[in-house]
């Protein structure tokens, strides 16, 4: 159970450093945590732990982080609960739920999926993504399409981009994230994006967390498609943004 658990984590921390990379972010990873020395952009965290193990290697880098005047607000991901970060002044933004779909279950049948081969289409997705009432961030750059091993999917209605996901391969397993769908058809968009993904990224099992907090919708929903709970995680914000 720990090996899944730290491979989700692993691969959730690899994403956050490809997106700050291209946001020019100075990242390093070690054995137990990935940071992040200067600001992440909006929802990527500064800090990312890798093992339960190495609490003391994790708190040294949070320690040079709060040392670097960072902007507050910055985040860390706690992907073991094993940290207290409320006498740093940190609060705690959220809990979720690490998640692992094994390789070999079917791929269930849902709504069609396509993947976003362009920057063009890549700004509608993250438009779709944002919501429209949404200022643009900008935070999806040209050079993730470069990368074979993430894939932006997206489900088209009548022209528009309606649903969303993303796909990032490493080693062994594949991270299911920014899932977004139409209000009221989550499952059947839900299916498509996991069909979709085990499309382009074949015989490798998906990880992801989702919360099970306020409807606990989504984590539900996971669950009944095949993902197993594996453990929780944590957020904190720094300070009192």
């Amino acid at each position: 159970m720990n090996s899944r658990l730290e491979l989700a984590a692993r691969n959730n921390a690899l994403w956050c450093d490809t997106v700050c990379r291209t946001h020019g972010g100075i990242t390093e990873m070690t054995e137990h945590v990935w940071f992040n020395r200067v600001n992440s952009p909006p929802f990527y965290p500064n800090v990312d732990t890798l093992t339960q193990a190495g609490v003391s290697a994790q708190m040294d880098a949070i320690q040079v982080l709060l040392a670097a005047n960072l902007t507050d607000g910055w985040g860390v991901k706690d992907s073991f609960c094993t940290l207290d970060l409320a006498p740093l002044g940190f609060r705690l933004l959220f809990e979720a739920e690490w998640l692992w779909r094994p390789a070999d279950f079917p791929a269930p049948f849902g709504e069609p999926w396509t993947i976003i081969r362009t920057p063009a289409e890549l700004v509608r997705w993250e438009a779709a993504w944002r919501g429209p009432d949404d200022p643009p961030l900008n935070l999806f750059l040209p050079a993730l399409l470069e990368n074979p091993d993430i894939a932006f999917l997206a489900a088209v209605r009548e022209g528009q981009i309606v649903a969303g996901a993303v796909a990032n391969r490493t080693g062994d397993v594949v991270g299911l994230s920014n899932v977004f769908t139409p209000p009221g058809e989550k499952a059947p968009f839900w299916a498509g994006a996991i069909a979709a993904v085990q499309h382009k990224f074949p015989a490798l099992p998906l990880v992801g967390y989702e919360s099970g907090y306020e409807s606990g919708e989504e984590l539900d929903l996971a669950q009944s498609l095949g993902f197993e709970a594996l453990g929780s995680l944590r957020v904190w914000l720094s300070r009192n943004l």
